[in-house]
């Protein structure tokens, strides 16, 4: 399979924005998180731009496995693109709205988004599927984050 460069890198320019822009509006409430209660296995917060950046990348070359096979693939990317709005408004709902308990059920339903997208994703390429798993495991992880952060503070 030739790889096709603008479509590749469209594909992880857009969730790499997404991501860059959602940094950018919520970079004030750093300071706030820093002085939050947080359990004992949170990880530094200079990790989080680390992982996250990994994670638009893998995001956005899955998207190109789709967008480039040659089955139908509207569905899974809307659905895509759908987890993506929600992944954008997480930040600013946790960050900057301090919303902790409401941020969390927000997690939770992009928990449901992306595996909602992986599922689609497998049907049209497994390796895309696949290449989502990280993404849900680090949700996951920072569906217990945020609530082990709403339920000590």
């Amino acid at each position: 399979m030739k790889i096709q460069w603008k479509k590749l890198i469209l594909c992880i320019a857009i969730p790499l924005a997404v991501g860059g822009l959602a940094g950018i509006l919520t970079r004030g409430g750093m300071e706030t998180f820093q002085s939050l209660n947080k359990p004992s296995i949170s990880p530094p917060g200079r990790l989080f731009p680390v992982a996250w950046t990994i994670l638009y990348i893998l995001m956005g070359f899955a998207s190109y496995l789709v967008l480039t096979s040659d089955k139908p693939n509207r569905s899974a990317l809307a659905a895509y693109g759908i987890q993506l709005a929600f992944n954008f408004l997480w930040p600013i709902i946790f960050f900057n709205l301090e919303a902790y308990l409401f941020s969390f059920i927000w997690l939770v339903v992009l928990w449901i988004l992306i595996l909602i997208t992986m599922i689609l994703f497998f049907r049209i390429s497994e390796s895309a599927g696949y290449i989502l798993l990280p993404y849900l495991l680090w949700v996951t992880f920072a569906g217990y984050l945020n609530l082990s952060i709403y339920l000590l503070n």
